[in-house]
């Protein structure tokens, strides 16, 4: 039986699209909704935002709000080692995807020796860099922090110094650099991404599971497959980015693509890697409810949460 933490991390400032700050406290209103008490029978902690620079002008136009960003990785890495040392499983519903490398720093930060696999369920790769990024928006950055790679061979921009020097920080954070090698990386849904990713896919040869594969072998060969490429790790962290979810459902979030998971592939898919023992933490990120309607992506993830609890509790 695993001792769950949840930590609630509502930061929007990585994203493009505003409203996944709310995303949090539409899970709980879902919850609620469907009378579970998930979210009084875990202890939880919020961690503390900076999404007031929304309200403030961009400085550093390749990587938006680093500065915010790079605070936000500090208190969310604390806030996920600190939960891991205490003995406890942390469960992290976040805004939007970028503070994942944070988890993760976090992660690696509480288990320095410990070789750490990702499963990263999302439509997109999360490759960019300052570089490469033809956004600014540093939701598509947070793996490319946690494998220190600013692909520098397909850059595109050369941002400012201040923007150079927060960047490095984000990348050594911990004092530990790269946190993640690319092999110990599987991406499940990847179907949108810009020719300056895959180029860091195919240079690291990364584990890609698309959708039709996943219809093809069915869910629970895919997860045998994941963990038999993951052997070699100690820990798995799974982060969940809705917009895995095909657009047809997953309205509710800022960057839907088509062609994506069923919401009971991805219900059945998560249920199964969370009955396995090196699955470290679990991530839910991306809900938007002011593109949603009738709370249907809420509703949806936490669906997807209540079945991970359970599943984690027997474990």
């Amino acid at each position: 039986m695993r001792n769950i933490k949840i930590l609630e991390v509502r930061s929007e400032i990585g994203a493009g699209t505003r409203g996944a700050s709310l995303g949090v406290d539409a899970i709980k209103i879902a919850a609620l909704d469907f009378m579970s008490n998930l979210f009084v029978n875990f202890p939880s902690e919020i961690v503390e935002t900076e999404n007031r620079l929304l309200y403030e002008p961009i400085a550093s136009p390749y990587a938006k709000r680093i500065v915010g960003i790079h605070t936000m990785y500090e208190r969310v890495s604390t806030a996920v080692a600190e939960t891991v040392k205490s003995g406890l499983f942390p469960l992290v519903l976040a805004g939007d995807h970028s503070t994942a490398g944070a988890t993760i720093a976090g992660l690696k930060m509480a288990r320095p020796k410990r070789r750490l696999g990702v499963v990263w369920i999302d439509a997109h790769a999360d490759l960019h860099s300052p570089y490469t990024t033809p956004s600014g928006n540093m939701h598509g950055m947070p793996l490319s922090i946690s494998l220190a790679d600013d692909n520098v061979e397909n850059q595109m921009h050369n941002p400012d110094p201040k923007t150079v020097e927060v960047w490095q920080k984000l990348k050594n954070l911990g004092k530990i650099e790269p946190k993640i090698i690319p092999e110990d990386i599987v991406f499940i849904a990847l179907r949108d991404f810009e020719k300056e990713e895959e180029a860091i896919l195919k240079k690291g040869n990364i584990k890609v599971i698309t959708v039709a594969e996943l219809r093809r072998k069915g869910v629970e060969n895919v997860v045998r497959q994941t963990f038999l490429h993951l052997s070699n790790c100690d820990d798995i962290y799974v982060s969940f980015d809705v917009d895995s979810l095909d657009s047809s459902i997953s309205r509710g979030t800022g960057t839907p693509v088509s062609n994506g998971l069923k919401e009971r592939e991805a219900e059945d898919l998560i249920a199964s890697f969370m009955q396995h023992h090196k699955i470290c933490c679990f991530e839910i990120a991306e809900v938007n409810p002011t593109l949603d309607k009738e709370n249907m992506m809420a509703e949806i993830a936490f669906n997807i949460l209540q079945r991970s609890v359970n599943l984690l509790m027997l474990n």
